[in-house]
């Protein structure tokens, strides 16, 4: 089933890859997340850093650009270089004038100009995404520049003002097309607007901002447009001075309370045990070797100078401690330790099925006993694909037959051949042959995933009909196959369970039964579909087979979309379809449009999966399309 989603974009599934690792790699928080938004910000609170929309509005260069830059500055320049209290105090200043949106995209247009140098500095290799991106921000603001003329927004006529006198390479730029009353406010504020190149703090920015919107005319009613956002999200809610310092920011206990200790009974040894290298001298502390920082608990007496009861580990503890070098390699002298160590990997949180898909409840739906009716159905459906069937089986079979009686030629030994030239022209002839024995067999699985989701309702009847072929070809061939009908039932879902639900209409087991296929007939549209999910599923349990070559054939009619899915799920779905590959799964999308593919329906597709995929017209001609296909699989295991 198909959302609206924002802007009717389409996810590069490769570049939102490169986003989400660039996002996690250069801030150095291994889980942030990367999401598009309306803005470039970056939010500690809900853990995530977005790129702006605006982006898409490009060509492939400056889209690449624009949404990588937006990663850099916020996780290398906001991250560590802008000052959160300055911030604070401008965003109370904010709140008492009358322009408070031309105030906040006034900030986050000099401050992200300031940054941009400092990420530049840090990161050379980025100048040519920079380049990009403010030769693009230009044409775009000339162009907003003459549609405020038109449209007599004021405020916003002089932001676009700033900002391109501020992109300019000519000292005294001229405007023909401004109107004069913005000229002249330009021309106040034109010295604050200069010294934005020698600011080097956020506080210097925010001075800046604040003289500017002091002297600009009172008459002006605040921007229509907002062309930047505030860069750092939940400002009012950090504490330390910059995000990097908030990460690592310790908190004092939230109890005052302490143990009442009997000094008396207690054991201790009041004893300082130190060590010493030139780089760290300890004469003139107190400090001890460990260092424990702790937001809640219970104050002891342990505290400095006392000293636990020595131990047997204390003394392989001591050396740890007193060593200053780096190892070179990593050694477990203790196998508890290693054994230890073993038993914790896979234990870091993530969820096996994406975090996408965390609150996802899997539920198996079996299919039930075919009612006459049904039975009657599918032997139509078998008369009409008949053809198809014949025309496959046939060509499948006559390829095994060929394989089983052709001989095995240009051997060194066996039966004599009767070209015997080799014998003159060449060094080490071969001249032998031996006929096959036995044939080769098919040594393969399917298993077939089939969108059960509401926008299906008008493709069902013939989707069937492709599935009949593809059953009782396989079925005829001896190839063990499973069929699925997957969804998620929107009704359901509640905060912490999305169920969903896979119909099991033939099992791996039981796929040669006889009678068995018109339960094909039960398959019906039913709510949402979580793709990704589905496909994982499936895989797991094309991977517990023995079969040489596994396929996963996934007939839709869209992207994926699902409670909390719609932004993520292609993405989810691509990453559900590279693993499954890694595990020697070769996955197909077979896409089933209403009579006329659109271009971002054949982009969204081949975003998931790649060149391996399908593309069906028109679901009447699918038996036609899905014969090639599945002929090219069968050949392919041969």
């Amino acid at each position: 089933m198909k959302y609206i989603r924002f802007n009717d974009s389409i996810i590069d599934t490769a570049l939102f890859l490169q986003l989400q690792d660039l996002s996690t790699v250069l801030s150095g928080i291994p889980d942030l997340e990367f999401e598009y938004n309306y803005g470039s910000f970056i939010d500690l609170i809900e853990n995530k850093v977005t790129a702006s929309h605006f982006w898409e509005n490009g060509n492939k260069e400056v889209k690449e650009a624009g949404l990588k830059t937006d990663v850099l500055l916020r996780t290398i320049g906001t991250l560590h270089y802008s000052a959160i209290k300055s911030m604070k105090d401008y965003q109370d200043m904010m709140a008492e004038t009358s322009i408070p949106k031309f105030a906040a995209q006034l900030f986050a247009l000099l401050e992200d100009m300031r940054l941009e140098e400092l990420v530049k500095k840090e990161r050379p290799g980025t100048k040519s995404w920079f380049s990009v991106r403010g030769t693009y921000l230009k044409q775009y603001f000339e162009s907003q520049l003459a549609t405020n003329v038109t449209r007599s927004f004021a405020l916003d006529e002089l932001y676009c003002l700033i900002y391109l006198l501020l992109q300019s390479d000519r000292p005294d730029p001229i405007f023909p097309r401004a109107n004069i009353r913005q000229l002249e406010e330009l021309e106040k504020i034109k010295p604050y607007i200069h010294s934005v190149f020698e600011a080097r703090k956020t506080d210097d920015i925010t001075r800046i901002c604040e003289q500017i919107i002091f002297r600009v005319n009172d008459e002006y009613q605040d921007t229509m447009n907002e062309y930047f956002i505030f860069p750092i999200a939940h400002v009012d809610k950090y504490k330390a001075n910059s995000l990097f310092d908030e990460l690592t920011r310790n908190d004092e206990l939230n109890n005052d309370d302490t143990e009442d200790v009997d000094e008396e009974k207690s054991e201790f040894i009041d004893e300082k045990f130190s060590t010493w290298h030139r780089e760290n001298k300890n004469g003139e502390s107190n400090s001890t070797f460990l260092q424990f920082e702790l937001e809640q608990g219970t104050k002891t007496s342990l505290m400095g100078g006392g000293a636990r009861e020595a131990e047997d580990a204390d003394q392989a503890l001591a050396s740890i401690q007193g060593s200053s070098g780096e190892s070179q390699q990593k050694e477990y002298n203790q196998q508890e330790t290693l054994e230890k160590k073993q038993t914790n990997v896979g234990k870091s949180g993530e969820h096996p099925f994406g975090e996408d898909n965390k609150d996802v409840v899997q539920v198996i739906k079996e299919a039930k006993v075919p009612t006459p009716a049904e039975e009657k159905r599918y032997r139509e459906f078998v008369a009409d694909i008949e053809p198809f069937k014949r025309k496959l089986s046939s060509t499948i079979e006559k390829t095994l037959e060929n394989k089983k009686n052709a001989p095995r030629k240009d051997l060194l030994f066996g039966r004599l051949s009767q070209k015997l030239l080799p014998l003159v022209l060449d060094e080490n002839p071969r001249v032998f042959y031996k006929k096959n024995q036995d044939s080769n067999e098919l040594d393969a699985v399917f298993t077939l995933l089939i969108d059960c989701s509401a926008s299906m309702h008008n493709k069902m009847d013939e989707t069937k009909r492709g599935v009949a072929l593809f059953h009782e070809v396989l079925k005829k061939l001896r190839i063990p196959h499973s069929i699925v009908g997957f969804w998620e039932d929107a009704n359901e879902v509640r905060e912490g369970y999305q169920p969903n639900y896979f119909h099991v209409i033939q099992s791996h087991s039981d796929s040669f039964h006889l009678n068995s296929g018109a339960k094909i007939m039960q398959l019906e549209p039913e709510e949402d579909n979580r793709d990704g999910y589905s496909i994982r599923v499936a895989a797991m349990e094309l991977e517990k087979r023995r079969e040489k070559n596994r396929f996963l054939l996934v007939f839709s009619d869209g992207e994926p979309a699902a409670s909390d899915y719609d932004q993520n799920g292609i993405v989810d779905t691509h990453l559900a379809v590279s693993e499954a590959r890694k595990k020697g799964i070769e996955v197909i999308g077979l896409f089933l449009a209403d009579g006329t593919i659109e271009e971002s329906e054949e982009m969204t597709m081949k975003n998931i999966y790649g060149k391996e995929r399908l593309m069906v017209p028109s679901v009447a001609e699918l038996p036609e399309q899905f014969t090639p296909l599945l002929k090219k699989l069968l050949l392919k295991t041969i």
